[in-house]
């Protein structure tokens, strides 16, 4: 969704406080009672009072007047609160309170969120590749092996799903070698094979192309019934 219209989305009518903002202000950097003078700021405007004073915000809340001021003076600090220029319906410019940036921070915490989540789920599928390799190997890996394969991911680009796609071809090709499978990735990345299902795709085509060479060969149009899945040599492509 676009950030400023995520960001308007939260400041309009009705006044409400999302939940992750509920249950995160704190892992943002605010206290409880700096949170509540942002809220009843956002509730002023809405009553159109846009520039409420301390005076007037330390009367709904438990604090007196000079923390009010204390607290308004961090918010400004910290970045959650700004002062900008407002023009009346007369004409006139006036100072009004924005909880804009609040709300900046709010969605930028999310999305690092988002991102740290999503790292997350890639090292603990990186980390379960290896660990497949090593189950087919039934050996722990090499350094140079171990190397081999971070560069598919990071240099080659493809995900953990094509290795290990790759890994089963060479299995069930019963050429289980580091170099049958760095073969089987080249040709994948050079015909822009990205997924699971555009290796699988592209597979029964090199497959499909190879027995109808061996049918021209031998003359034998019962051979696809005995091959339905020859197994290809990508050594030899």
């Amino acid at each position: 969704m676009n950030h400023e219209l995520l960001v308007q989305l939260y400041m309009d009518k009705p006044f409400i406080v999302p939940s992750m903002l509920m249950t995160s202000y704190k892992k943002i950097g605010m206290t409880e009672t700096q949170f509540m003078v942002l809220m009843h700021i956002q509730q002023f405007s809405q009553e159109g009072n846009f520039f409420p004073t301390p005076n007037e915000l330390q009367a709904r809340m438990s604090i007196d007047e000079k923390e009010c001021t204390n607290q308004l003076k961090e918010l400004l600090k910290k970045g959650f609160l700004s002062i900008e220029e407002r023009q009346e319906e007369d004409g006139r410019l006036s100072e009004a309170f924005s909880v804009k940036p609040l709300y900046e921070k709010m969605v930028l915490f999310l999305n690092n969120s988002l991102l740290d989540s999503g790292k997350k789920t890639k090292q603990i599928e990186e980390g379960q590749l290896f660990r497949r390799f090593e189950e087919e190997f039934s050996r722990p890996l090499s350094p140079m092996e171990m190397e081999m394969i971070s560069m598919w991911l990071d240099d080659d680009g493809h995900t953990p799903q094509v290795i290990e796609a790759a890994l089963r071809e060479s299995v069930v090709s019963s050429k289980l070698n580091f170099r049958y499978i760095d073969r089987i990735l080249f040709d994948w990345k050079n015909n822009g094979i990205k997924t699971l299902q555009q290796a699988r795709e592209h597979g029964e085509r090199i497959r499909h192309h190879q027995l109808k060479k061996t049918n021209q060969y031998t003359g034998d149009d019962k051979s696809e019934k005995k091959t339905r899945h020859p197994h290809y040599n990508w050594l030899k492509n």
